[in-house]
């Protein structure tokens, strides 16, 4: 090939590798883009978002994330498939691309990490793209978040906050820790552009629509949350006690306990900042990974935006301990790699039934803890 030709070729590759996914497999999917595009419909003649009668595929998002995606409405739902698609998979290749970049002193070349993380992240990516969703846009805004802070751009770094938590309000778990590291001012800059956004709908549905709106959301989040729990693919803690030990009281505690020993490791990493030079990755990554766990709906393909903490782990593998490689392999092993088509109806469902994966993704946290123990991230 031509060497003038040669950027060009993996964006054409992709182009290609695009073009014939969606036609071959996604364009008669995407159920979760036709509910929100819908939502966008409705939003552009100022109807109701919160819909009882949607059934499973109730619209989850913030209200303003309807009015920002109106575009999509302009478009007839076949068209708006296949151009959302192309823009998710490109999301993805930024995804990854930044997600290796910010990676501080890079032991493995930014290929082998890129090659490493598509075949154990696979599964969720692959689900992303079929279902429509978007979590490739939240994970490419808070990395984009967190090269800002690696240049020193923290306001820049809040706007980006600020807008991810429109795409999905799961972003809200890093203003702590924006407000904490980064100061007042990215932090204000975070919440300003929140409440810009909870605060836009009013323009189309007026002062008082809005807050029915927002009360809309609230109840359809919280009503639809305990039907969901024994769901296979629900992987967060809540659902986790509760396929253990049953819904109820007792499971819901011990989900809240959970999550609060998950975000004392946070602040114990934060506390041990001092002992690297560049401690935001790790700090970020394991925030990102702890995203579908401590949400109550955390559906299995989120885990993709365990995507840094993947990277950061087999980028410093090497210098592990014998015992800690092989618990992180297991736990790798175990959340990448089970799927139905592997491991048939039965053994799939009796595995998820005991929330395994969710124990793999714990399993991946503690040892980023253990990397910044030891100094290495």
């Amino acid at each position: 090939m031509p060497a003038k030709l040669r950027p060009f070729a993996l964006p054409l590759g992709l182009a290609v590798i695009a073009i014939v996914l969606f036609y071959a497999r996604v364009r008669h999917e995407m159920v979760d883009f036709v509910t929100w595009r819908e939502a966008a419909v409705r939003a552009l003649h100022g109807e109701p978002l919160y819909r009882v009668e949607d059934g499973h595929y109730q619209f989850k998002y913030f209200p303003a994330f309807a009015l920002l995606m109106a575009p999509f409405a302009a478009l007839d739902r076949e068209t708006g498939k296949m151009i959302w698609f192309a823009v998710t998979f490109g999301l993805l290749a930024a995804f990854l691309r930044w997600s290796i970049a910010a990676l501080p002193e890079r032991r493995l070349t930014e290929r082998t990490l890129l090659w490493i993380a598509l075949v154990l992240m696979a599964k969720f990516y692959a689900h992303e793209l079929l279902l429509g969703q978007t979590n490739l846009l939240l994970g490419a805004l808070l990395v984009a978040a967190l090269l800002a802070i690696q240049i020193d751009q923290p306001i820049l770094a809040g706007g980006l906050i600020g807008a991810a938590v429109f795409v999905k309000p799961y972003a809200l778990v890093m203003l702590p820790w924006l407000a904490v590291t980064q100061g007042a001012a990215s932090a204000a800059t975070a919440a300003g552009i929140v409440a810009a956004g909870l605060i836009l709908p009013s323009a189309v549905y007026g002062w008082s629509g809005n807050l029915h709106l927002l009360g809309g959301w609230y109840h359809t989040v919280t009503d639809t949350t305990s039907p969901n729990l024994l769901g296979n693919d629900n992987v967060s803690f809540a659902a986790m006690w509760a396929k253990w030990i049953g819904p109820g009281r007792a499971a819901s505690l011990l989900a809240l306990a959970t999550s609060g020993v998950a975000l004392a490791l946070v602040v114990d990493v934060w506390r041990r900042r001092r002992s690297v030079s560049t401690p935001e990755y790790l700090e970020f990554a394991l925030l990102m990974l702890l995203v579908p766990l401590l949400s109550p709906q955390g559906w299995d393909y989120v885990l993709l935006l365990g995507t840094p903490a993947l990277v950061c782990l087999i980028d410093r593998w090497r210098e592990l301990q014998r015992p800690w490689q092989l618990a992180l392999g297991i736990g790798l092993v175990l959340m990448c790699f089970s799927m139905f088509d592997l491991m048939g109806r039965a053994l799939y469902g009796e595995f998820m039934a005991l929330s395994l994966v969710s124990v793999s993704a714990v399993v991946v946290g503690v040892g980023l803890v253990h990397l910044r123990w030891r100094k290495l991230a």
